[in-house]
């Protein structure tokens, strides 16, 4: 027994040795380089922070017409409106701006999810967002619904 226990200590001794010893407290010899700073401005309109505050905001008061936009795939639009379904493929959030004559709706977009919006039919439109630090813009005439797979 005594035996067993002087070599568990001699091979934990020679472990712990053959590990080498680390002096984390020490101060370097030269002071590290400093790096430029580079700064965003704070009125930048694009940034991936200011569309995820913008997502969080919308995403708490919006309203989404799904009844709607499944009745008009299913079924076909005989009314005026037809649907926009915009899929989400993406590893960030989103916010698609529609606009078009007399028509502005913002839709926030989650990661992998769908946003759909009923539109008036007939009229083109401004599709708009930023998608992980990629902007996304198209200008489409809308005449029947319309199908976009976004990812990154």
């Amino acid at each position: 027994m005594k035996k067993t226990i002087l070599f568990y200590s001699f091979a934990l001794t020679i472990f712990l040795n053959s590990c080498g010893t680390t002096n984390y407290r020490s101060t370097p010899s030269t002071p590290p380089a400093k790096r430029p700073r580079t700064t965003i401005p704070s009125n930048t309109n694009n940034s991936a922070g200011q569309v995820e505050r913008e997502y969080s905001t919308l995403i708490k008061t919006y309203k989404p017409e799904t009844a709607k936009v499944l009745t008009d795939l299913l079924n076909g639009s005989d009314g005026d409106e037809t649907s926009i379904t915009v899929e989400n493929n993406s590893r960030c959030n989103m916010v698609l701006t529609i606009s078009g004559n007399n028509y502005f709706k913002k839709i926030p977009i989650g990661t992998n999810k769908i946003g759909t919006a009923m539109v008036p039919k007939n009229q083109n439109y401004n599709l708009s967002g930023m998608l992980c630090n990629s902007v996304y813009q198209k200008t489409k005439f809308i005449t029947t619904s319309y199908n976009i797979k976004l990812s990154n």
